[in-house]
């Protein structure tokens, strides 16, 4: 699967899960997922490569204890960590 393209699976599953999705231009700040009053948040800084849009949304998924069927493979071993295209985020 190309990187838009799972870029756009990966954003339109977290819509599914119930994040509220955000892209703004952050300068290369950098995106993350956050609860803010009992509502999931996913912040994409639209200014970044896909790949590091993909590296956030791929976080927030992977904190999601289920995922609804339908997910496609591609999608899921991103999020299971078993491919090379985007990695976990080191524990800070």
């Amino acid at each position: 699967m190309q990187m838009v393209a799972l870029l756009a699976s990966a954003v339109a599953l977290a819509r599914q899960v119930g994040y509220q999705v955000r892209e703004d231009a952050l300068d290369g700040a950098g995106g993350g997922h956050c609860l803010i009053r009992g509502k999931k948040w996913l912040l994409l800084d639209a200014s970044q490569p896909h790949r590091e849009q993909l590296r956030d949304v791929i976080d927030a998924l992977r904190a999601e204890p289920a995922l609804p069927p339908g997910v496609p493979a591609a999608l899921i071993r991103e999020i299971q960590g078993t491919t090379q295209l985007v990695q976990p985020r080191a524990a800070a």
